[in-house]
């Protein structure tokens, strides 16, 4: 048997046949099997603002802050008896949810749907695999392994979580590492790689704009342009707007940590916190108008050197040997506990309930609200890559950036813990890094490359959620309009000093509360995002073509082995039964 290649002046008439069926004298709608490009000066179109959903979400944004400001305390408790419903009656959906989205991104990398392009047919790969690479280490880092990388490992140590044994059992410092893992890699990566398929797929493949509620045309046909879209559209502002404020709001707690030990000034208090929230507001508000985009990457470039730097010079002086022998313990134990962590509900007691509320459900709502602006980062720079490709790359780089940066700084504040030095200190998992380093030569110097880092983390990464808000405001514009952007950025910062104002003494409380009930309605839109993107899939001209491939050649073979045996070539021709 043989079958005849298609000749290169097949394939070049094919290419032909399609972008003519989409031309303006051919009206005929594309064959499913066919891939069409799209009409990308559409695409690019600025749209102007849509006044219904910046005109909402800046309403309720305006009022949030506003009672704040008017009645702290009634907000406070507010926000607690939120907090407390979200905990007893949706908490379980957070923990859900989170385990499967991991699923759902593994099983479409490893069908048949991971060869399906981020892109056309034949477009290569926009950024090469090792910028790509790069790239992504970028995104895996920020402010909250610079705020948790000593903090989390060292609390599960001292206080492990509920029904994992005693304060210095053995298997503590394992136990520690492997819930730090579990909060760190995968499960988040899982969530951002959804987002990031459904914008980069519906952008770059389907021509769409770059909105969460483009990606709902599957699943809801045209009202994703409509009301339905402006619902989904708002809810990722309000994500976005308050996941951006806790993390601007971890930076201030641990900048005003780093001042009171280098600088010396003593106890500060919500003065000194509104007053860095202020000074880091204005940085990202000026980088993200600015329009400086060369030299916004450059800075964050020379900040990933400075977070190596760092790394590095913990693991020269620290426990060495410690970190190397910590590093495939931890993942051994992550590996072996993995179901345990993800099964973990408020159903085993208030402890657990209270404990989840503080560490898992906390973080699960934080990367939720990230998801707008990371997965449109992903997104962008993924252009070309197949499903799988992207999958392996989002999941598996940033995690292992955070598995050695978790066992350098986690691994070495374990160890002084365990040789008899209190780096708890007071309990604030803001001023734990500092009392590290306090054990270590250059302490200063490292100390204030620590701020530094900080601030420049968050100017680097806050601009960009300035512009995704300013983007979802005006219809998916690549460049929305400065007063737009503005307007967020200062929105943030604000919103940033009432969270924290809301913990009272204990400041990390009011943005973990905050965080989770701004994070319940979009949990919700993730999940119909990843029906609709699997709606979408399924009609995919590679799907269909392989189908439709399947199913002819099936035919083609039984019947030419019936009526020739062996000796038959298949031909492709028209149909006479089409005539």
């Amino acid at each position: 048997m043989t079958i005849s290649p298609e000749t290169k002046k097949t394939q070049k008439a094919k290419a032909a046949t399609g972008r003519a069926l989409r031309s303006p004298t051919n009206t005929a709608i594309p064959h499913p099997v066919l891939d069409v490009d799209f009409d990308r000066a559409e695409q690019k179109r600025r749209r102007g603002i849509d006044w219904v959903v910046f005109g909402v979400t800046a309403a309720i944004a305006v009022a949030f802050l506003v009672w704040g400001g008017v009645s702290t305390t009634t907000l406070a408790d507010a926000s607690s008896a939120g907090l407390a419903w979200v905990m007893t009656n949706v908490g379980w959906f957070f923990v859900l949810t989170a385990s499967g989205f991991v699923v759902f991104v593994l099983w479409l990398a490893i069908s048949r749907y991971g060869d399906i392009p981020l892109g056309r047919d034949d477009e290569e790969p926009e950024f090469r695999t090792v910028s790509w690479i790069a790239m992504m280490f970028s995104a895996g880092m920020g402010i909250g392994l610079m705020f948790y990388g000593v903090a989390e490992p060292l609390t599960h140590f001292v206080t492990p979580p509920p029904g994992t044994g005693a304060p210095g059992n053995d298997e503590a410092a394992a136990t520690a590492m492997a819930t730090t893992l579990f909060h760190w890699t995968l499960h988040p990566w899982a969530i951002y790689a959804v987002v990031g398929l459904a914008i980069s797929y519906g952008v770059y493949r389907k021509g769409r704009f770059q909105l969460i509620s483009a990606a709902f045309e599957p699943l809801i046909g045209e009202r994703a342009n409509g009301g339905w879209g402006k619902v989904i559209d708002m809810l990722a502002i309000f994500a976005t707007l308050f996941g951006s404020a806790a993390s601007l709001g971890l930076g201030a707690l641990q900048i005003s940590s780093g001042l009171q030990i280098v600088a010396g000034i003593g106890q500060t208090g919500n003065a000194v916190l509104i007053g860095i929230i202020a000074i880091l507001t204005v940085a990202f508000v000026l980088s993200a108008v600015s329009g400086v985009a060369k030299g916004i990457q450059w800075l964050s470039n020379i900040n990933m050197v400075l977070a190596l730097v760092l790394a590095l010079f913990v693991f020269v002086v620290g426990p060495t040997v410690f970190i190397l022998n910590l590093i495939p313990t931890s993942v051994g134990s992550y590996l072996q506990e993995l179901a345990m962590m993800s099964a973990r509900t408020g159903a085993e007691g208030g402890d657990v309930n209270d404990w989840l509320q503080s560490w898992t459900v906390f973080y699960w709502a934080w990367w939720l609200s990230w998801t707008p602006f990371v997965g449109m980062f992903i997104a962008r720079i993924s252009r070309g890559r197949t499903i799988r490709q992207f999958v392996a790359g989002v999941l598996l780089v940033p995690s292992v950036v955070s598995l050695f940066w978790f066992c350098i700084f986690g691994g070495a504040a374990i160890r002084e813990q365990q040789q008899g030095v209190d780096v708890v200190g007071d309990g604030s998992s803001e001023g734990q890094l500092f009392g590290l380093l306090e054990q270590y030569p250059l302490a200063t110097v490292a100390s204030v490359l620590v701020i530094i880092l900080v601030a420049i983390f968050f100017v680097s990464g806050a601009d960009a959620a300035s512009i995704v808000m300013g983007s979802l405001s005006e219809r998916g514009s690549m460049n929305p309009s400065r007063p737009t952007v503005i307007f967020w950025g200062v929105a943030t910062g604000a919103v940033a000093a009432v969270m924290l104002l809301l913990g009272g003494s204990d400041a990390l409380t009011g943005l973990q509360t905050i965080t989770i009930l701004a994070a319940v309605p979009f949990v919700i839109v993730m999940v119909l995002l990843c029906v609709s993107l699997m709606k979408d899939l399924r009609t995919d001209p590679l799907v269909v073509r392989k189908r439709y491939a399947e199913e002819a050649v099936d035919s083609a073979v039984v019947t030419g082995v019936t009526q020739h045996g062996d000796d038959f070539v298949i031909a492709v021709e028209k149909d006479p039964a089409a005539q």
